[in-house]
């Protein structure tokens, strides 16, 4: 749940220690001159024609006055214009912060708004630091469904060639999905929410690091999948070699459960160690990682696959026949190489005479 309303960008002096000089400076900034001064836009008006003189200075007043009038806007200052007259610069300052919503809006409404200049429109473009986080973080918020979609749609395609089954992955890539959002909705509780904020050194909550989902997707899929692997692999082949589809089950979680709680505890151990980094960016990967394992190996993988998987019993392991024939057979098991080559019966020796 609190993954919908994960927010992204960049962080500020505002997600630095409170001990820090960058905490300090920004604060100091906000409440001498308002929060967005520690973010200004630069918003470019293009004219179509050529202004000069006291008719530049008209084009200035007029257009700053508009500026002025938006909402969201607390002050207006012409920066510049170029040579010809027929480009004019601002800078205008947000009343909220670089990452709040307010800010965002605002930039939204510039880039869609024509102001009027004498008989004509004027276009305007925006820019500035507050700008620049926004559109970066709606780029890659964009092309993070693309990238789970290409990832989850190979790994299917793998994974049915791998176990023969159509249910198998299914629901390791939905257990992958759901770790995904547990992981996402986590960071956001704690770091944009500020939900035991004081315990992991949130200062001042914020939008997530933007690039933070592209990484998580990445690095917790390949661990989900290994840890799904390592108890697929051996109910699959306890199912392969004739045993009932329940117990192999039994026999691959069994076989497994160790290797993956010894992965997961490292793994937690390892990313968790970041999540008291000196560097506020890194802190939220480290705590996204280590939580996303977390529920990972030992909510999905050891708890709700296995048991949907016995629910399930022979239809876990169900292929149509027509997909069976066109996908290759890499027999992993070996179950193949045994029923070829049967072990000799093993000779009982004969009792010695007396």
């Amino acid at each position: 749940l609190p993954a919908a309303s994960m927010r992204l960008g960049l962080p500020t002096g505002a997600s630095e220690a409170a001990d820090s000089t960058q905490y300090r400076a920004y604060t100091a900034i906000t409440e001498k001159f308002g929060a967005g001064t520690n973010g200004p836009l630069v918003v470019v008006a293009d004219l179509g024609h050529g202004v000069t003189g006291d008719d530049l200075t008209a084009a200035q007043a007029g257009l700053g006055k508009q500026l002025m009038d938006v909402d969201g806007v607390t002050a207006v200052a012409p920066i510049g214009a170029n040579d010809q007259g027929t480009v004019l610069v601002f800078q205008v300052v947000p009343t909220g912060g670089p990452t709040s919503e307010s800010t965002e809006d605002l930039v939204h409404d510039l880039r869609s708004r024509s102001l009027e200049l004498g008989s004509g429109e004027v276009s305007l473009s925006v820019a500035g630091s507050a700008s620049a986080n926004l559109d970066i973080s709606e780029k890659l918020a964009d092309a993070l469904p693309t990238y789970l979609a290409l990832v989850v749609g190979l790994s299917l395609l793998i994974l049915i060639v791998v176990f023969r089954s159509i249910l198998v992955p299914l629901i390791a890539t939905g257990g992958f999905v759901l770790s995904l959002f547990a992981a996402l909705g986590g960071v956001t509780a704690v770091y944009q929410w500020g939900w035991l904020g004081g315990l992991f050194g949130v200062t001042d909550p914020a939008p997530i690091l933007n690039f933070l989902p592209t990484l998580l997707v990445g690095i917790l899929f390949g661990l989900a999948m290994d840890y799904q692997l390592f108890l697929t692999s051996g109910m699959r082949e306890a199912y392969a070699h004739g045993a009932p589809a329940r117990q192999a089950v039994t026999e691959g979680v069994r076989a497994g459960r160790a290797v993956v709680t010894a992965a997961a505890v490292i793994m937690i151990s390892v990313f968790g160690g970041f999540m008291f980094s000196h560097m506020t960016m890194i802190r939220p990967v480290g705590f996204a990682l280590a939580f996303g394992v977390l529920v990972d190996a030992f909510v999905v993988r050891m708890l709700i696959i296995p048991a949907v998987m016995h629910l399930a019993g022979d239809k876990a392991w169900w292929l149509p026949r027509r997909l069976d024939r066109i996908l290759p057979d890499v027999d992993v098991e070996g179950a193949k190489l045994e029923r070829h080559h049967q072990a000799p019966p093993a000779r009982v020796p004969e009792p010695a005479a007396r």
